[in-house]
């Protein structure tokens, strides 16, 4: 009788500045580290990837969407089942959730 292989543990990855996000694989605390988690899944799946908006201060999530953006318009997007965004604000999410859409992502508004 052959053994079953176990499920791949799924690759959910955060960037969030407050949340703890304890459903996630890894989480990032800005954009600068978002990018650069971003950047070390780049070649593999990521089963979901949450998003905030705001990320304290100045720093918001536009960094990680403009390079999730020329990915895509570079022909190579990034693999992400699901794009969750989960903003308290809704002015910004709405821009994430229709630039990332806009180049055929999957995205869905979130709580978190």
């Amino acid at each position: 009788m052959k053994e079953e292989s176990p499920a791949p543990t799924p690759v959910i990855l955060g960037i969030d500045d407050l949340r703890p996000l304890p459903w996630t694989t890894r989480i990032a605390r800005s954009s600068g580290a978002g990018i650069k988690l971003l950047q070390e899944h780049r070649d593999s799946f990521i089963d979901e990837l949450w998003l905030d908006h705001d990320l304290g201060g100045d720093d918001t999530i536009l960094p990680v969407v403009t390079l999730m953006e020329e990915a895509a318009f570079n022909g190579r997007p990034f693999r992400i089942g699901t794009v969750f965004v989960h903003s308290s604000n809704p002015t910004g999410a709405e821009t994430v959730v229709r630039s990332l859409t806009r180049w055929d992502y999957e995205v869905r508004r979130a709580t978190a």
